[in-house]
């Protein structure tokens, strides 16, 4: 056997695997695609399926000829549904109002549960002020010292 033989082979061997695994990645898009289409009938989503089954190759050609723009749309109509859905959860989690923040900070300042440092931080941090100052828990020593030692600069939390 010489050396080009078993090279050839080689490249062969991975020009091969790579028009497989494409295959089954385009097989694998048409199931879901099949299954994510509400206009299609069951009976015709059958029909496809078998033809899967049974002409594998030629099944996945002619879908993705006839029906490639409509999967297109499906696929980018449920990415855009998925973002909605993802950006109003975080809505829902995230404080998105900073006069609610700011509020909610006042009433806990008016309780007593929180000081008038603490509630200072909570505002700049609620304005969108990343250098809020140091934290409540940072408490200074009068040399500029936290309580570990370290030298606390102005603006800066004790770690």
């Amino acid at each position: 056997m010489s050396f080009w033989s078993s090279f050839w082979d080689f490249i062969g061997f991975f020009f091969w695997t790579f028009v497989f695994v494409s295959y089954l990645f385009a097989l694998f898009a048409v199931i879901g695609d099949i299954f994510r289409d509400r206009e299609m009938n069951g009976w015709v989503k059958a029909v496809w399926l078998i033809f899967l089954v049974f002409v594998p190759i030629l099944t996945v050609l002619v879908y993705v000829i006839a029906r490639g723009r409509s999967m297109a749309e499906r696929q980018v109509s449920a990415g855009m549904a998925q973002k909605r859905s993802t950006d109003e959860y975080i809505r829902s989690v995230v404080g998105v109002n900073p006069a609610q923040d700011i509020a909610q900070a006042k009433q806990l300042l008016d309780s007593g549960a929180i000081s008038q440092g603490e509630y200072s931080v909570l505002k700049d941090r609620a304005l969108g002020n990343t250098q809020a100052g140091p934290t409540p828990s940072s408490a200074q020593r009068g040399d500029g010292r936290s309580a570990t030692g370290r030298v606390q600069r102005p603006g800066w939390a004790a770690t």
